[in-house]
């Protein structure tokens, strides 16, 4: 029994290692922000955050912060660049026009 024990053991450091054997498919969290706390879901590819900002614009620090956190493990969520106009007010009350490029490789610089 011990020798089975121990295989498995094996096993699994050898699954965790290789992480592309691994997808969570859905996750709850609470991610405490510099404002409050805000509950965020990750069900199959739809994530979703109890935050004002996510409402508006279907993303978020508070889901970026946990995608990054489970990198490789979850759905990536799609680049915002296509959401609200540029004329919106932001959450700091900021306008301006959206820079679709430099909002890309933001995003695209996850490291």
């Amino acid at each position: 029994m011990q020798s089975s024990i121990i295989g498995k053991i094996e096993k699994a450091r050898r699954y965790a290692a290789e992480r592309d054997r691994i997808r969570l498919d859905g996750i709850a969290a609470t991610v405490r922000g510099d404002n409050g706390e805000h509950r965020v879901t990750l069900d199959g590819d739809d994530w979703s955050c109890t935050c004002g900002f996510f409402a508006e614009w279907s993303i978020c620090s508070h889901t970026m912060a946990l995608e990054r956190a489970l990198a490789g493990l979850v759905t990536s969520q799609r680049c915002p660049c296509a959401a609200p106009p540029a004329t919106d007010a932001g959450p700091r009350g900021d306008r301006g026009p959206v820079n679709a490029r430099a909002l890309l490789a933001l995003w695209a610089a996850k490291g």
